[in-house]
């Protein structure tokens, strides 16, 4: 193992060089000891140079408890029978869950107490929870290791003993409406070797005999591995949903959910590169679909019994070129339709009230606090409910519940999360401006920084996603008010390949368009220094999964752009795990990123994975974290890159790693670790951004 030119004496890269695997995949072998003991030096490493700014982080930590109201009460949700909530106390990372009768607030009880399942348990995370229909028995999975493989376990309320039923299966259970006196069933899914969600199964609970479960019966398997499979239930409750999907394509069967041994109804057969979701009205299926178009149209089909003789598809609302229909809720008054605006990037709800005729007696937008925020409907348990409950936030609006009636119009606050310290959201100011990508694309940049330091270029965290779709429409966070009273500004390149514009800024930026993420984010970069926002020597990008392939390609291509870099579970070496069908999840991402069995494909990921891309050059100062139990993107992805980039990095700004040894993707499970995991990264931002508040003359980047 010997010391690379340009490698600092004593680095873990240095002292674990291999010369027969230059490119560093011996990382890959988990259980040879030295990929632990080169992670733990890492991690030391890390450590040791992160010393004087851990005062900084201690701070940060503190000041974010200040800030937030530490003991939390949910929402009430009242169900048939039961009303059900959960409380976190002020010192504890996890809930204890709760109900009472309805109409009697004082006979409330404690059901399940996360905080016992937590204990002892380095990692905890509970999957999903399900009620039996007639919510005396809660079904509910655990993952504590952060693989996301999941445990079964079963309680009678509200004091029974739990008791575990399955292993190695997926989060989400899902209840039948056949429950009987002695039992009722109950449906869940399981994973191929890849871990991919590959199957539906089904199994009868005895509520006297728990613990002699018979063995599960399959319902259906998908065999193409670039699909994957789940199970829910429709608000009518009258049909459980099979839906099999791709990145691209979706096949949904349905079954009558008080008769699960029924064979599945195919309400849609697959068709390649045809997306659909469905909902259930008495009489009445709607379906989301892009088959006449890529923004989606919505269509309605009456069925009145389970015949496969399926009567044909309707339209309701057509296909339009400045619009994307995005999710649908069925109730039995008519439909909520969330759809966006690709001119205003911006969603809204549409509330359309539907007659026994189907006739249409109102369409009707619900109105938005501000523009542009964030408006989702929260959980409606009731089908028939006039009443719904909204969520609204914004980058300086925090998180907000509200109770419309929807007869008389009528909004109740329900709650609001306090925000406390000298830094209050009404003293922030949001603004969108418009960057020009290089072929002319106008991309939609948010930014949030204190009202009185507007008019001036300010520090900037610079955050990006770019893939699958996902929309990074407004947010509201506590932590970043931390970042914000010391005068940084927080910025949102909403670039290609995320879903901020609609389905058409999905698709131009994925596939053989993926490099218009990458130029979309340093155009909005640019954009920010142009409009005099931000400073240009003072800028930190910063992603995590996918988004931090979209950082990796950009600190590669313009490494002088950006003073540092945090890369959280970082998706780096996009081309060799594409090439391997055996890992988790690869077989799926087919539609987002191309197979690369294909030479042209490959080629085209070639070209702009970051570990493929490193080259001798002054990188900006790095935070690479990973977790050794993630399944998405596996360890040593972020440990080659840590590796590569320290053998390749021609100036004295750090390339740092950190692997969490006892998480997954999602990183810490426990909310006090997880805000400490927090505060250590904004340290660190600070100090890129030269804001911190220590000396750390030897560190500058």
């Amino acid at each position: 193992m010997k010391a690379q030119p340009g490698m600092h004496e004593g680095s873990p890269v240095a002292h674990y060089y291999r010369a027969n695997s230059p490119e560093w995949h011996w990382l890959e072998e988990r259980e040879t000891p030295d990929v632990r003991l080169f992670l733990d030096a890492a991690n030391h490493q890390h450590a040791e140079w992160f010393a004087p700014l851990r005062p900084l982080a201690e701070t940060l930590y503190q000041s974010h408890l200040a800030r937030r109201e530490l003991a939390i009460t949910s929402l009430k949700t009242a169900l048939d029978h039961f009303t059900f909530w959960n409380n976190t106390a002020a010192e504890d990372d996890y809930p204890c869950w709760w109900r009472h009768p309805n109409g009697q607030p004082d006979a409330h009880e404690c059901f399940l107490d996360v905080r016992d399942r937590a204990a002892d348990q380095p990692f905890y995370d509970m999957g999903d929870m399900a009620l039996s229909p007639d919510e005396q028995w809660l079904a509910w999975t655990e993952d504590t290791q952060g693989d996301e493989r999941f445990t079964l376990w079963l309680k009678a309320l509200p004091n029974g003993k739990p008791q575990q039923l399955l292993s190695d299966i997926g989060a989400s259970v899902c209840w039948a409406e056949d429950q009987a006196a002695n039992g009722a069933t109950l449906l869940f899914t399981r994973f191929d070797d890849t871990q991919r969600p590959d199957s539906i199964w089904r199994v009868w609970i005895p509520f006297s005999t728990p613990e002699r479960l018979a063995e599960p019966t399959l319902i259906m398997r998908e065999n193409d591995p670039e699909f994957w499979i789940g199970i829910g239930k429709t608000r009518s409750k009258a049909w459980l949903l099979i839906e099999s999907g791709s990145k691209d394509t979706t096949e949904i069967h349905a079954v009558p959910a008080n008769q699960p041994q029924a064979s599945p109804l195919c309400l849609h057969a697959r068709q390649a590169g045809v997306e659909v979701s469905i909902e259930h009205r008495p009489g009445t299926f709607y379906r989301l679909q892009n088959l006449e178009g890529p923004h989606f149209q919505l269509d309605f089909m009456h069925i009145t019994q389970h015949s496969a003789d399926a009567p044909e598809w309707q339209p309701l609302i057509a296909h339009r070129e400045a619009t994307t229909l995005e999710g649908i809720d069925a109730f039995d008054w008519g439909l909520i339709i969330a759809e966006r605006s690709h001119h205003d990037a911006q969603v809204m709800l549409r509330r359309l009230v539907l007659d026994k005729d189907h006739n249409l007696s109102l369409d009707k937008h619900i109105e938005l606090p501000e523009t542009p925020c964030s408006q989702l409907l929260e959980d409606s348990p009731h089908f028939n409910a006039n009443t719904v409950h909204l969520r609204e936030e914004s980058f300086t609006r925090p998180p907000s519940w509200y109770a419309l009636n929807l007869d008389s119009g009528e909004r109740t606050l329900l709650k609001q999360v306090p925000v406390y310290g000298q830094l209050l959201p009404e003293q922030l100011v949001s603004q969108r401006i418009w960057a020009t990508s290089a072929d002319g694309e106008r991309v939609p940049v948010s930014i949030v920084m204190r009202a009185d330091l507007i008019g001036q270029p300010l520090p900037t965290l610079l955050y990006g996603y770019g893939a699958y779709g996902e929309a990074l429409d407004p947010w509201f966070s506590i932590a970043r008010l931390e970042l914000l009273e010391r005068g940084a500004a927080f910025a949102v390149a909403h670039v290609r390949g995320g879903g901020e514009r609609g389905e058409p800024w999905y698709l131009n930026g994925k596939m053989a368009h993926k490099e218009n993420s990458f130029n979309d984010f340093l155009a909005a970069r640019d954009a920010l220094v142009n409009a005099g926002f931000s400073q240009p020597e003072r800028i930190v990008a910063c992603g995590a999964s996918a988004g931090g392939l979209l950082v990796g390609t950009c600190i590669n291509r313009r490494p002088e752009a950006f003073c540092a870099a945090v890369l959280e579970v970082p998706f780096l070496d996009v081309l060799r795990t594409m090439q391997n069908p055996e890992l988790p999840l690869t077989t799926a991402e087919y539609s987002e990123w191309g197979n690369p069995e294909d030479p042209e494909v490959a080629e085209r990921i070639r070209g702009y994975s970051p570990i493929d891309n490193i080259r001798s050059q002054h990188y900006p100062a790095l935070w690479i974290e990973g977790s050794w139990f993630d399944t998405r993107v596996s360890y040593w992805e972020p440990a080659k890159f840590y590796a590569r980039v320290t053998e390749a990095q021609q100036g004295s700004s750090p390339v740092l790693l950190h692997t969490d040894m006892t998480s997954g993707h999602g990183g810490a499970s426990g909310r006090f670790k997880a805000w400490r995991d927090t505060a250590r990264q904004d340290a660190f931002i600070l100090w890129a951004l030269g804001l911190a508040s220590v000396d750390t003359t030897h560190q500058q980047p």
